[in-house]
């Protein structure tokens, strides 16, 4: 039986895309060697990284002013990066505290400067995306996490940084949606959710960013500007993890870009959240206007259920919609390779177990 799978990451790929990595695997681009024992600086792989920059740009609207980076270690990495680079001993970062991810980044900042947080959904266990506050022009830079894969929230708008430096970790909305990314100074995120497998990061950095790096000594493999010059290959890359990030971008420009991509975002969101909110067995967790359109998080209003559902789940081959240990629950993640048809399978399976358990 087919598995809908609903893991928040590593998670779900397109299949036309692990039938192409699995091939390459076997033997890479004619060479007769597996991908994974090709050298980093042969041709044909050089020519899967150059593209892979390329099109991380192309599909954003973003041009020569940017560069693109394929990097190792997590957007956990990228958060004690980004302030070492930016954000000199004396200065003042601003960000918000959105999450887990968010508070994690707030802490990392800390080590090399001065942290604002302008404002915090903490308090109401993160059910909402903080409003209203203003990024102090003196700012080192204001930075933001898109989207709460534990909590299900996700910033639908962002604010106007009125020159300060916008940075954002879009580890759990990468590439799911349109979005102006030429507002944004530097866009960073893990592979693993719209992008391609645990292993790669994805860096975009808007070139005039890297004129306000720090006076620090930074150790080269923390420096962006080494990555740059080195071509994402200062050190070994995720040669693998690049090479399915490549497959998975062309994949997205088969399906018509983001715009397209997008559409079927929100038709499998609205059609979870339709049910999440007419069914009275199930309760929703985020403020409506708030809610993400890739990790839905909701409850059952019998808590005792909660173990017969996920059997339930599990017997209709629904993978993965258990919820972050954090929170309880359930959590159905609907990455951009998640089909329309697994969205139903889970509408299928509450509205069965809703008739028999209501």
């Amino acid at each position: 039986m087919k598995k809908h799978n609903f893991s928040a990451g590593p998670a779900i790929l397109p299949q036309s895309v692990l039938e192409q990595a699995a091939a390459a695997i076997r033997d890479f681009a004619g060479t007769g060697l597996s991908l994974l024992e090709v050298s980093h600086r042969d041709k044909e792989f050089d020519a899967v990284m150059a593209e892979a920059r390329e099109l991380a740009k192309k599909t954003y609207g973003l041009g020569d002013d940017y560069e693109a980076l394929f990097l190792q270690g997590g957007a956990s990495t990228q958060f004690c990066m980004v302030p070492f680079n930016f954000l000199p001993d004396n200065d003042t970062a601003a960000y918000t505290d959105t999450g887990e991810w968010a508070s994690k980044a707030i802490k990392e900042a800390k080590l090399f400067g001065n942290v604002n947080v302008l404002g915090s959904s903490k308090e109401s266990n993160y059910t909402f995306i903080p409003k209203g506050y203003t990024v102090p022009n003196d700012a080192a830079y204001f930075h933001c996490t898109s989207n709460n894969t534990i909590y299900g929230t996700q910033m639908h708008e962002f604010p106007d940084t009125a020159g300060v430096p916008l940075i954002c970790d879009m580890s759990s909305d990468l590439y799911s949606r349109v979005i102006d990314a030429n507002r944004f100074d530097l866009i960073y995120g893990g592979a693993q959710k719209n992008l391609g497998p645990a292993g790669a990061t994805l860096v975009l950095v808007k070139k005039s960013l890297l004129d306000k790096t720090v006076d620090r000594k930074i150790p080269s493999m923390l420096d962006y500007r080494v990555h740059i010059k080195g071509g994402s290959m200062y050190n070994t890359p995720p040669v693998f993890a690049t090479y399915v990030c490549l497959l998975t971008l062309r994949w997205i420009e088969s399906q018509g870009g983001l715009a397209a991509v997008e559409k079927m975002n929100r038709e499998k969101a609205a059609l979870l959240y339709n049910e999440i909110d007419s069914n009275p067995l199930f309760n929703p967790v985020c403020k409506v206007e708030d809610r993400s359109f890739m990790n839905v998080t909701f409850t059952i209003a019998k808590p005792e259920l909660e173990e017969g559902f996920l059997a339930a789940a599990k017997t209709a081959s629904l993978v993965g919609i258990k919820g972050h240990r954090s929170v309880g629950g359930f959590r159905a993640s609907l990455y951009n390779a998640l089909t329309l048809e697994s969205v139903q399978a889970l509408v299928d399976v509450m509205k069965d177990f809703a008739q028999k358990n209501g």
